[in-house]
């Protein structure tokens, strides 16, 4: 298993890289969060997965070491908050929005979740297709 408190490195360009880190944690309020984690110049920027009401179709692991770090929505749409490529498409994404790279304190991972789950399935499709440009949508 995994060190989830080591710090990983991600290189954007030649003069901007990140370190960062995915956590689970249990509140104050006994209420299991998974947290990807950005440190960049002395600023940190969390985004935040916490777990829906019952239907609300925002699903974690839960403390569950087995599916430790997956965001799930119930209708098959998941990303994976331990993998390098969905932590880019998240900065990525806050990068788009503006909230980056001042973005300093915590923001709702779930506002991101669709944005992030469609970029890291074209890039995907686009790797699993023989000759397809990058960021190429998928085939019929």
């Amino acid at each position: 298993m995994r060190k989830d408190r080591r710090l990983r490195r991600l290189v954007v360009d030649e003069q901007t890289t990140y370190l960062w880190n995915f956590r689970q944690r249990k509140g104050a309020d006994g209420v299991w969060r998974d947290v990807v984690t950005l440190h960049r110049g002395g600023r940190r920027t969390r985004f935040v997965f916490l777990p829906g009401e019952a239907g609300s179709g925002r699903y974690l692991s839960e403390g569950h070491p087995w599916f430790q770090g997956w965001a799930m929505d119930g209708q098959g749409a998941g990303i994976n908050l331990r993998e390098p490529g969905v932590v880019r498409a998240l900065l990525d994404e806050a990068t788009r929005r503006g909230l980056m790279p001042s973005g300093e304190g915590e923001l709702d991972g779930w506002e991101f979740f669709y944005a992030v789950a469609e970029a890291v399935d074209l890039k995907r499709a686009a790797a699993a297709t023989p000759g397809a440009p990058p960021g190429s949508p998928p085939g019929p």
